[in-house]
């Protein structure tokens, strides 16, 4: 979208970032310029800079991408009412349907000819049998392409690529697979189903049947979406916190938010609490567990919140 409004940003190193002055300072989306550098998404714009000192920094302009991923949207539902949003920049679309006219690999070109010319956008899109395997397709091929995975080429397509690839494998989860000898998603694949059970809980079984194309997740449309079934609210704060007794301030404060927040949705009752976490060196946590009995008061979510940390994080 930057560069759509900014066409000179194309020929430079870029990147867009939250705001440094509130401590957003983050690598939020970069330019094909800047990945060379080795440039990630997540990391302070500061270590950034260090890597490619002529990086050119935007700040983020939320609202003018909200515009442009509704118009994307209202492209999508000419093809298809089976829209569902990953974010504000991706959507899965089930074309199984009006793929009876046309192809999936060919409704996906014909997307990416309408999102370029209508909106001066490029797009990637994968093409596959189940929604694991079509976002990890509009992975590989940045910025302006289409990728087929089917259930004849992924063993091909897929398996090669590094664990962390498939969707849902984050940072924690692939420093386990690692430590199993599993750098690989083939290595996932094939690996031992009890053991991933062992070490990672039911996830390690999900994340098996994902790599082995296993997926059988619906695209769910708007209209089909769930009522709100949790709140939460974040925080990056301005300075790294030092002890507990830091921690339990902001959980406290964030806790006082999430009532508040509960009272106004109508969600009067919790039962269960999940905390996220990411230290200086970006490397992130999280833990969930049962509350004692369900609450919508502050002080026990914050309480229960605060013994996750404990249960989670070593000093």
């Amino acid at each position: 979208v930057e560069i759509a409004r900014r066409p000179e940003l194309a020929r430079v190193p870029m990147a867009v970032c939250g705001s440094i002055e509130e401590r957003h300072g983050i690598i939020l989306a970069k330019n094909q310029l800047a990945k060379p550098y080795g440039i990630e998404t997540g990391e302070p714009v500061v270590q950034a800079m260090r890597k490619c000192p002529r990086l050119v920094t935007v700040e983020a302009d939320y609202d003018e991408y909200i515009k442009f991923s509704r118009a994307a949207r209202k492209i999508y539902d000419g093809y298809t009412d089976l829209v569902e949003p990953l974010g504000i920049d991706e959507c899965w679309l089930d074309v199984t349907e009006s793929g009876k006219q046309a192809g999936g690999e060919e409704i996906a070109h014909a997307l990416r000819r309408r999102i370029k010319k209508e909106l001066g956008l490029t797009v990637s899109i994968g093409v596959s049998w189940n929604k694991v395997f079509a976002k990890l397709g509009s992975d590989m091929n940045k910025p302006d392409a289409v990728t087929v995975i089917s259930p004849d080429n992924f063993r091909q397509t897929v398996w090669t690529l590094p664990a962390e690839e498939l969707l849902y494998v984050g940072r924690a989860t692939k420093g386990k697979l690692n430590r199993m000898g599993i750098f690989t998603i083939g290595e996932l694949a094939n690996s031992d189903r009890g053991a991933l059970k062992h070490r990672l809980g039911k996830w390690g079984e999900w994340l098996h049947d994902f790599a082995n194309g296993k997926d059988s997740s619906r695209v769910v449309k708007t209209s089909e979406e769930q009522n709100v079934k949790s709140i939460g609210n974040s925080l990056t704060v301005w300075r790294d916190l030092k002890n507990r007794e830091e921690v339990s301030m902001v959980i406290f404060m964030l806790a006082d938010s999430v009532a508040a927040r509960m009272r106004e949705s109508g969600l009067f009752l919790a039962r269960t609490a999940h905390i996220f976490a990411r230290g200086s060196d970006l490397n992130s946590f999280h833990k969930q567990g049962k509350l004692p009995r369900p609450t919508g008061a502050a002080n026990e979510i914050a309480r229960a919140a605060l013994n996750l940390f404990d249960r989670v994080y070593d000093w």
